[in-house]
């Protein structure tokens, strides 16, 4: 007996060409019920419409999303028990096909040289769009903090910025507009392992349960924005994160089909881009561009939740798999290199883009040798990205875009992207993704502090509504955070020592977290000591987390 079905995608039951014939929508079978108080404008988004949307998709997809996340659990057991990754068997004959390509880009996505990304408010939403940036990630994912206004206050500012109906003015009166160019959306909902807490779905029988965040926000926005961006010349575009198989992106597709259907859009006019941050989907690259060929794009090197994704994998596999201290994992240590190469070469030869990630360095406009460093930092490693072939890569900042630009101008001149450079001079095995060594790596007291310090400050700022902030002249998200998090739990349970000896023990983590707290605790609404319970119940017990932030937003900020 199988725990998935393992259906043929919609894709391979229809002839090339054939666009799915629109028939009448069905009326749901359960109901999407709010749960929270509706603030001003928010029927505006949770129209009656929308919400049966959102039901007739978790009536479709909600129990296959659900038998997904236990296939993710139970490769993970594998995977404690001494399994070991490798290419799959089963699908080697889509590897080894040279002749399907994926949609590719859509209008406003050929030339994506660079991307800035960040959280949905309204300064930031206009400030992105505003940037010079080719594309803006409207980021409901590592940089959101999930409150119902965020969630759908989020929704309201991507709905007035897309029809060009935002302005902001700040506390000190300054006016934010956009401009007559601005940047090409692409947004990212939250992960298929994510609920929405202030929304249920009522099934016909009248059992409840939570809802899907992912089906909440890519629902939302399609149903929204779809057809008013592709009559403003672009498209519904979306980034997918937190893929860890392409079952999950089978799923997707799906997804994107019966919208399509339902929105009365052209099939294949949603496209996607799938970031690659976790170890398993390292290893299914090409079968996820294969499932989702119809609405893809390319891929993403999503590089810190990719380190996170490592560590979670491997944290009771013995000391041989214990990463050093985060600010010793670069990209070019050679495990990170054969991802990205890997990522590149599979990419091309499919016909899709090959988008870099993020370098944490940020500029401070108040400090001229901090920026003068960013921008050192943010060039040499958009630099490697560009000589690699990526087509385009990702900043954080404003001030960070005209130098990735000049670093891809300088390798693709007028050219919009790469997609010529087929790599072939990249071999890959699974012995190079999964060699853990890092020459010269070492534990240090100061990294344990380091991501203590920034776990507890990341934290206090999600608890207060701020998914992506600024730590120490570095931009942290979730994804930085659950790196920091996972290295002090395995590091403390596989007994490891720093560089001076010392023993990473639970007691001596909770000191530092104590001492982090007194020294961080002064700010009036801080929410440090919440946050370092939090931290304390991820790093010092025998169980581990899989996400931290789930726990966190079931009990904080449901």
């Amino acid at each position: 007996m199988t725990l998935i079905d393992y259906r043929r995608p919609i894709s391979e039951q229809r002839r090339p060409g054939q666009t799915p014939s629109a028939a009448p929508r069905p009326a749901p079978r359960g109901r999407i019920e709010i749960t929270a108080p509706l603030q001003p404008r928010f029927e505006e988004i949770l129209t009656p419409e929308a919400l049966d949307f959102l039901a007739l998709l978790h009536d479709r997809f909600a129990v296959r999303r659900t038998e997904l996340l236990t296939a993710r659990a139970m490769r993970r057991e594998s995977i404690s028990g001494g399994a070991m990754f490798d290419f799959l068997p089963t699908t080697r004959h889509i590897r080894e096909d040279p002749t399907w390509r994926v949609a590719g880009a859509g209008p406003g996505l050929e030339d994506r040289r660079v991307e800035i990304t960040g959280p949905t408010d309204r300064r930031m939403t206009i400030n992105a769009l505003n940037s010079g940036a080719k594309v803006w990630l409207a980021d409901h994912e590592d940089a959101l903090s999930p409150t119902w206004d965020g969630v759908i206050g989020g929704q309201l500012n991507l709905r007035d910025a897309i029809r060009r109906q935002i302005d902001f003015t700040g506390a000190n009166g300054k006016e934010y507009r956009l401009k007559e160019e601005t940047a090409t959306i692409v947004f990212r909902p939250r992960g298929w392992h994510l609920p929405e807490q202030h929304l249920r779905y009522v099934r016909a029988d009248g059992r409840t349960s939570r809802t899907s965040a992912s089906l909440i926000d890519a629902g939302l926005y399609l149903f929204h924005n779809a057809a008013e961006l592709i009559a403003r010349g672009s498209g519904p575009y979306l980034y997918l994160p937190k893929l860890e198989s392409h079952l999950e992106a089978r799923l997707w597709n799906e997804v994107f089909t019966l919208a399509e259907q339902e929105l009365g859009i052209t099939h294949g006019t949603i496209r996607a881009t799938v970031l690659i941050e976790t170890l398993p989907a390292a290893f299914e690259m090409e079968e996820i561009l294969y499932e989702l060929r119809e609405h893809c794009a390319g891929l993403n090197a999503g590089r810190w939740d990719y380190l996170f994704s490592i560590i979670k994998m491997f944290r009771d596999r013995g000391r041989r798999r214990v990463l050093p201290d985060r600010s010793q994992l670069t990209m070019t240590v050679p495990f990170m290199r054969a991802y990205t190469e890997l990522l590149v070469s599979t990419c091309h030869r499919r016909g899709a883009h090959a988008i870099g990630g993020m370098s944490a360095f940020i500029p401070d406009r108040g400090d001229e040798e901090v920026t003068r460093q960013a921008l050192v930092m943010v060039s040499e490693d958009k630099r490697r990205e560009a000589g690699d072939g990526f087509d385009g890569t990702w900043v954080a900042h404003p001030d960070l875009v005209p130098a990735a630009r000049a670093e891809f101008d300088a390798v693709m001149g007028e050219r919009p992207n790469q997609l010529e450079r087929l790599r072939e001079d990249v071999h890959v095995t699974a012995e190079d993704l999964l060699d853990l060594t890092v020459e010269g790596g070492t534990i240090t007291a100061a990294g344990i502090r380091q991501n203590i310090r920034v776990s507890l400050r990341y934290l206090d700022a999600w608890l207060r509504g701020s998914g992506a902030v600024a730590i120490d002249h570095l931009m942290e998200d979730a994804a930085t955070v659950e790196i920091s998090r996972s290295q002090l739990w395995q590091w403390i349970t596989q007994g490891m020592l720093t560089d001076e000896g010392m023993p990473v023990t639970r007691e001596r983590v909770e000191y530092f977290i104590d001492r982090a707290v007194l020294e961080l605790d002064t700010e009036q609404g801080s929410r440090v000591p919440e946050a370092a319970e939090l931290l304390k119940e991820a790093v010092l017990g025998e169980d581990f987390p899989a996400f931290l932030t789930t726990g966190a937003y079931d009990r904080h900020l449901g």
